[in-house]
């Protein structure tokens, strides 16, 4: 195997086959194509057979990738039975083979964020508890975060003097319960039951250990407790563990990612071989300069320093701006000049910023302007309230004790089930404590019932069942999904709950899009079935591929708009970094309440690493706060950066360029008017 276009830190590392080994790998460094090398390497040069290996990654994309470069490397039938995937879908893939050992089926439902509130609600509604007084989502939260440092129910215990901690205490063993009797989990659970799996059953961790014998694991600086106990427990036998991360680039811990399971690699795992990617193949010399000048004010972490073989480059440029609508205008003056100067694309150019509310004077602006951009963010497609109810369908096909989405549906579209015989239904299911389905199938057997309200209940079990054997017996599910929606008139009830019906239109056609999804999964799929659909769904990423997806937007000619979390993994030629002070970033809540300065500085290194040839710093000497304004303290992250790197111009400086500059720019502003003209 030629590993001549590797350097040699990268030759070391795709080279190490036995032990623990951490890859210190910076910005920039190539460590993808060192993950894919290494795999080819074990495979190719070692000769490991590839269903041995496993390779866990954080995004449905990076598991794609991955898996399509290492193909590309050792051919389609070498790769074959190599398992490269998320946490979450390794999880799903090991619950569908031991979760009945855990008192499960096997046909469990996974729920979605808005599944999840909606049992709370529920749970809430039950205890009668003040929904308008606690959040669901904020409830949610506390529980997630328990389930993600592995504590259970039994030994949650409430902050002092918390009002949701302590309804937490009383709600996560309550909403626990609820799941397993809907034979469902979420997400939190997928790890948090696998590590119970592997402590529980030795002969499923021999199982699992034997099966994968080498373990590599991409951003390993982002996992929390569960997701490092679990790779704990994998690796516990042939100790051939491999973690590639950069714990400057650890931002987020407000989500539960622990940064000492990289610091303390080598204490955990004794006798580790450490490998630094420091050579970077992204940014100019200037921009990396800046980069390790803010970082190295860190004091939690492993020392290492980014360098380039290219040139300095430009200097960092730093506006101070009046207000914030002078810092929208000096960004697209300067959009506008890159563009004719360096004969550069919209999409060349991205705007980063701390919270998502700063992008609402850059939207206006380039509205204004007649700019094209991209706001990455918003509303996911599988969130939409229309797709939610034809997905729900689907789940109940699957698992008919999930009561969540049963009860979504079972008036929807309207079929003559009012909320008073819901109701009914559902004490009566409490009573007997069975499951509603089954209460469902025997509705005759149910007091107070009206003749009308049990043959609508009899009619909708009956075209659910049948259903269901039509999807057991199918290949083409795209198709068996088409009809089922247009026998229940799906598309009718839109039109007839949406006023305006351009809106009605986009919804009926997001309907059509699951369609079209699922044609899509049973092309892919060698033996398709709608439980592998949903699965798929499930674990859809928030940066998965769909009409507003992230990919799709970036693939657009645009600017784009984005926060610096959003940010991290992609590069830009030009970079803004606006609102460049302090209570932006660093963050108010890390100065008055978490004190983790640190983590905004890791993001502040996030956000300069993203540029390839240019960096633009802005900040504003003063905000407006309801209609007035207020000043502003530049960040402090600016004064870390060496001055002889920074080009310092006011809102009212223009950019210098020369003669020669200046002819060039007027010579590409009429090839681009030209080009504009022919269009």
């Amino acid at each position: 195997m030629n590993l001549s276009m590797l350097n040699p830190q990268q030759q070391a590392a795709v080279r190490h086959d036995q032990g623990p080994l951490l890859l210190l790998a910076g910005a920039g460094s190539g460590k993808t194509r060192v993950i894919t090398s290494r795999i080819a390497y074990l495979v190719g040069e070692r000769g490991v057979p590839p269903d041995r290996i496993l390779a866990v990654t954080f995004t449905n994309k990076a598991a794609r990738e991955m898996q399509e470069r290492v193909t590309e490397e050792v051919g389609r039938k070498r790769a074959k039975g190599m398992v490269v995937a998320t946490f979450h879908a390794l999880c799903v893939r090991m619950l569908k083979e031991d979760i009945e050992r855990l008192g499960y089926k096997k046909n469990f439902s996974i729920y979605a964020t808005a599944d999840q509130a909606r049992l709370v609600r529920d749970l809430m509604q039950q205890l009668q508890v003040d929904g308008k007084k606690f959040d669901a989502e904020r409830l949610l939260w506390i529980i997630s975060d328990a389930k993600n440092r592995l504590v259970p129910p039994e030994r949650f215990i409430p902050r002092d003097r918390d009002e949701y901690s302590t309804l937490a205490a009383e709600l996560y063993p309550r909403y626990q319960k609820a799941l397993k009797a809907f034979n469902a989990v979420d997400f939190d659970d997928l790890i948090m039951l696998v590590v119970r799996l592997l402590q529980e059953f030795p002969e499923v961790r021999e199982k699992y250990q034997e099966r994968f014998r080498y373990l590599m694991v991409d951003e390993y600086q982002d996992t929390n407790a569960a997701q490092y106990l679990l790779l704990k427990l994998l690796a516990g036998k042939h100790r051939n563990l491999c973690v590639v991360g950069d714990d400057d680039q650890s931002i987020y811990g407000w989500r539960g990612a622990d940064l000492g399971n990289i610091l303390d690699f080598e204490k955990d795992f004794s006798g580790a071989a450490v490998i630094r990617l420091e050579q970077n193949y992204r940014s100019t010399g200037n921009i990396l300069a800046a980069a390790n000048a803010v970082i190295r004010n860190n004091k939690k972490r492993k020392d290492k320093a980014l360098w380039t073989s290219g040139e300095p480059g430009r200097r960092i440029e730093y506006l101070r701006c009046e207000d914030e609508e002078d810092e929208a205008r000096l960004v697209m003056e300067r959009i506008h000049a890159e563009r004719f100067k360096h004969n550069l694309a919209y999409r060349d150019f991205a705007i980063l910023y701390r919270t998502n509310v700063q992008s609402r004077a850059f939207e206006e602006q380039l509205r204004y302007e007649n700019i094209p951009y991209v706001l990455i963010g918003g509303q996911q497609f599988f969130d939409r309230k229309e797709v939610k109810d034809a997905i729900a369908y689907l789940r109940v096909l699957v698992n008919p004790r999930d009561e969540v989405n049963l009860l979504r549906i079972l008036n929807y579209p309207k079929r003559g089930i009012g909320e008073t015989s819901a109701d009914r239904l559902i004490r009566h299911s409490a009573e007997l404590n069975r499951p509603l389905w089954e209460v469902l199938a025997d509705a005759a057997g149910v007091n107070d019932l009206g003749d009308k309200t049990v043959e609508a209940v009899t009619g909708f079990v009956t075209l659910l069942e049948r259903y269901r054997k039509s999807f057991a017996r199918t290949r083409d599910l795209a198709h068996t999904a088409r009809e089922l929606f247009a026998e229940i008139k799906l598309e009718d009830e839109i039109y007839r709950g949406t006023d305006d019906p351009v809106k009605a239109r986009r919804r009926a056609d997001n309907v059509e899009e699951v369609v079209n999804a699922m044609a899509s999964y049973q092309e892919r799929e060698e033996k398709p079935t709608l439980a592998g659909f949903l699965d798929k769904v499930s674990l859809l990423d928030r940066d998965q591929p769909n009409r507003d997806g992230k990919e799709k937007k970036l693939q657009q000619d645009a600017v784009v708009l984005m926060s610096l979390h959003s940010s991290k993994g992609l590069e830009f030629p030009v970079v803004f970094m606006v609102g460049m002070e302090e209570e932006y970033l660093p963050h108010k809540k890390s100065i008055e309440e978490s004190f983790d300065i640190e983590e905004e500085r890791r993001l502040c290194y996030v956000g300069i690493t993203r540029a390839r040839n240019h960096l633009l710093l802005l900040n504003a000497a003063a905000r407006k706060k309801y209609g007035k304004p207020q000043p502003r303290v530049p960040s402090r992250f600016l004064e870390e950066i060496p001055a002889e790197l920074l080009d310092r111009k006011t809102g009212d400086t223009p950019p210098i360029t020369g003669e020669p500059e200046q002819e060039k720019m007027a010579t590409n502003f009429f090839a681009n008017m030209k080009a504009m003209l022919e269009e």
